[in-house]
């Protein structure tokens, strides 16, 4: 092959093809044919409930608390609403450890913000922050966030999702038990409400996604932000799973107790387990 050949071949290889391009049919073709031998692939399952309103003094975010893997609870018990800055918090639906992570990386770049300029952290900046790099990663990062808080321009709720997109809502709920919450907030919100009509609003929703979905469970978080830089987060606010009260509840019936002496035995036999020594050989586990 001459030169001029050469670099043809090699210039017709990062020219596309005009037209429709068919070259993984056939290899669509083999996966399904091997779909039995090897490991089908699996969309990532995540459950959680989170929800954000504003009400006329500030915002309420909720969470559940449950942390699931595919089908097995992982953690009872987890913290969903992260800290941001002093007048902000977000929740977190998707990955733990991309949710936890996310929102810890842009809380130190506002905090190297505010020691450079001075001035407390606005809704905004924040929301450009976590826009910009969750769309660098075209929702690899699966970080699923609702964003409170109060600033100069009052409260603020925000919507982003993992790919990128915002959208600034008066309420709003994400996760895999956004369907229920979202039933609520839609049936319930009004404007101006005070904060114990926020706050009970936030935990009927909270509570909707967790006994109507099975990835969200547990207990029920919320964090008030108020226009005047106070925060109330409310760690456990409502337990609606807690076993104690349910167990002074139920009366067993003493039936189901097994006292000893119940089954015969038949034969008692002790077998001690061979030990082998220091020097190779095998000695006899004394008791």
């Amino acid at each position: 092959m001459t030169a001029d050949s050469q670099m043809n071949a090699a210039n017709n290889l990062h020219e596309p093809a005009a037209g429709f391009d068919f070259s993984n049919y056939l290899r669509n073709q083999n996966l399904l044919q091997t779909e039995g031998a090897a490991p089908k692939l699996k969309a990532k399952k995540t459950g959680t409930t989170i929800v954000g309103t504003v009400y006329a003094g500030g915002v309420v975010l909720g969470a559940d608390t449950r942390a699931t893997n595919d089908t097995e609870v992982a953690e009872r018990n987890c913290e969903k609403i992260h800290y941001i800055a002093p007048n902000m918090y977000c929740c977190g639906a998707g990955t733990a450890a991309d949710t936890e992570n996310t929102t810890a990386l842009i809380s130190r770049q506002l905090e190297l913000l505010r020691m450079d300029t001075a001035r407390p952290s606005r809704l905004v900046t924040a929301v450009t922050l976590l826009k910009r790099m969750l769309f660098r990663y075209q929702g690899y990062v699966s970080a699923a966030l609702v964003l409170g808080g109060c600033d100069l321009q009052g409260p603020h709720i925000y919507q982003i999702y993992p790919h990128g997109s915002t959208a600034k809502l008066p309420y709003t709920s994400m996760g895999s038990g956004s369907l229920a919450a979202m039933a609520v907030l839609e049936s319930s919100w009004q404007e101006n409400m005070t904060e114990e009509m926020a706050v009970q609003l936030v935990q009927r929703a909270i509570g909707a996604g967790i006994f109507n979905d099975l990835g969200s469970g547990s207990n029920c978080d919320i964090c008030i932000i108020k226009t005047d830089g106070t925060v109330d987060y409310r760690r456990n606010a409502v337990k609606p799973n807690e076993l104690a009260p349910l167990r002074a509840q139920v009366q067993r019936s003493g039936r189901l107790n097994m006292r000893p002496g119940l089954t015969p035995i038949i034969k008692s036999e002790f077998k001690p387990h061979p030990v082998v020594a220091a020097g190779g050989e095998t000695a006899m586990e004394v008791e």
